[in-house]
Order: structure tokens, then sequence, then C-alpha cells
């Protein structure tokens, strides 16, 4: 928790920022820009894959799970709702991770909760994301099992169902 104390517009603002950067990096897959947004000593809470500390060790797991298969297909990530918790400086939201289409329009999707912490200046020092692994790979299931039935799926979605989804 930030000892200091941040007005609601300010963390509105930075949130707002925070929420840019991320659809321009899920448009444009440089996810650089992303980790620049966090502090240096940034702490980032991820369940499936545990508790990273500093922007490196968020670099190497973000470029490593947006750029492989599911994450690779998954188009962006926009915020379903948020809070501004003033007194401990956090912006709790539900994001959505929607994938691309398989071919006839459908939408697959799973959503996570955020908890995100400002530190000042534009940066997060802390974010911790909230969700059930299981659904998310129930969701890439019935993804590659569409993209198969409409003949579209992807030889690294195959190998991703042989793996986890048969």
């Amino acid at each position: 928790m930030t000892s200091k104390v941040f007005t609601r517009e300010e963390l509105a603002e930075a949130f707002a920022n925070f929420e840019a950067t991320v659809d321009r990096a899920a448009k444009t897959r440089d996810w650089d820009p992303w980790v620049a947004q966090y502090s240096p000593d940034i702490v980032y809470v991820e369940h499936a894959a545990g508790t990273m500390r500093g922007r490196e060790e968020v670099r190497k797991w973000i470029w490593q799970t947006m750029e492989t298969f599911p994450g690779s297909y998954m188009t962006h990530f926009p915020s379903l709702w948020s809070v501004v918790d003033e007194p401990t400086g956090r912006v709790i939201c539900e994001l959505d991770n929607p994938m691309r289409d398989p071919g006839d329009g459908t939408i697959v999707s799973a959503t996570n909760i955020s908890i995100i912490t400002y530190a000042g200046d534009g940066q997060w020092c802390r974010q911790e994301d909230i969700y059930n692994p299981l659904r998310f790979v129930s969701a890439t299931a019935k993804w590659c099992r569409k993209a198969e039935e409409l003949g579209t799926l992807p030889d690294e979605a195959a190998a991703w169902m042989k793996q986890f989804a048969r």
C-alpha cells in the first residue's frame, strides 16, 4: 500500500493512461511501453506465474505470455468496470481478454480482476491479477474447438490442445 494519498482525479487520469497503453500494446504487440508504466521496483503478482519483482522480470513474463498461444491470440484487454480507491492509491478493475475471431464471428473470452497500486508520476508500483486459470483454459479450449470445426485452427493452437485440452 502506498503512503501518499493521490486525488481521485490523478488516479483516474493515470488509469486512463494505463488503459491506453494496454490498448496500444495489444494492437502493436510491443509490450515494452506496457512495462515502462511500472516503477522500476514493481511487484507483480500473477497467480499462475507467481510473483515478479522489477521491470525485467515483468518484461520477460509479458513478452513470453503474450507472444505465445493463447496470449498471442488475445486481441485487447478492455476494462469492463473499475473502482478508484483513493485511500490506498489503487484502482480495481475487471479486464476482459477476448481472443481473435476463429472465423465465424464467435467471441471467446475470459476475465480477470486486477488491483493496481499507483506510485505517482504516471507509474504503478504493484499489480495483482486475480482469476481462475481453469476459466482461461476452458475459454481457450472452446476457441480451439470452434477453430478446428471451421478449419482455421493454427498449428500452435493444435499443439496447445494436445497438451491441455484433450
